[in-house]
């Protein structure tokens, strides 16, 4: 199966520091990828370039063989390319119902009908609920962002990046600031994505890396130091060194 995303030798420079470094990724579809690394390894800035929002020092990104690196982040959007946030970028006066439908508006350059007459559209509304049902919060469709709890917000962001219909999806820390008592609801959200989607996930939370990943991405220093299985990272001495540390040691870990 041939590449649906791929990174090549991505770079960025501030300053004359590199925080990407010649940073290569495959992602083929139906692929589940845990980019995990600490704390100002670049794995934000990462996420930031490949998307449109950084120009990189040099080296291109690609999705399905096409070179996308000219493109900014709406043309990539429309050829599958679509991203979440590490925290929510919801309208807190407009509803769920509101958001799914100006996204799949937006999809079809039909955005400029959205305040009069989505309703009218018996398509798109079908298609909202279908997405709000889906992640289980459709309830709440006629309710303010504002009236909703935070963990019920980050369900609604993954309704958004879904209705854009992405071939990539990049998850970044999709359960940061939910009560644990939510996270199950996300976790269960994530597993239930469509099995040819390409799934790439910025996480912190160890014990979720390792019920999400088939294979696992570590970045340091602005640097791919594994990319292997999630089994073989603990063993690693590179990523002890730089980020499990204790972790990998504990038992629960396969």
């Amino acid at each position: 199966m041939s590449a649906i995303f791929e990174v090549r030798n991505l770079k960025k420079t501030f300053g004359g520091l590199a925080v990407t470094n010649d940073v290569s990724l495959v992602m083929k579809s139906g692929d589940r990828v845990a980019l995990i690394g600490p704390n100002g390894a670049g794995k934000t800035t990462f996420v930031n370039l490949v998307t449109g929002n950084l120009k990189p020092s040099s080296g291109s990104v690609h999705m399905a063989g096409a070179d996308v690196s000219q493109l900014g982040p709406t043309e990539r959007v429309r050829l599958g390319l679509v991203r979440s946030f590490q925290v929510t970028r919801l309208f807190s006066e407009m509803t769920p119902e509101e958001h799914v439908a100006l996204a799949i508006l937006q999809r079809e350059s039909r955005s400029g009908r959205m305040f009069s007459s989505h309703r009218a559209m018996p398509d798109v509304m079908e298609e909202v609920y279908s997405l709000l049902s889906r992640l289980g919060i459709a309830q709440l469709a006629g309710r303010r962002v504002s009236e909703i709890a935070y963990g019920q917000q980050r369900l609604l962001e993954l309704a958004l990046a879904l209705a854009l219909k992405p071939k990539v999806l990049l998850l970044d820390e999709p359960a940061a600031g939910v009560p644990q008592s939510d996270t199950a609801r996300i976790e269960r959200a994530i597993a239930d994505l469509p099995s040819d989607l390409a799934v790439l996930m910025i996480e912190h939370d160890m014990d979720l890396v390792f019920r999400f990943a088939k294979r696992v991405v570590v970045l340091a220093a602005g640097e791919i130091i594994f990319d292997g299985l999630p089994g073989d990272v603990t063993k690693d001495n590179r990523v002890r060194q730089a980020y499990l540390g204790s972790y990998a040691d504990d038992s629960c870990v396969a």
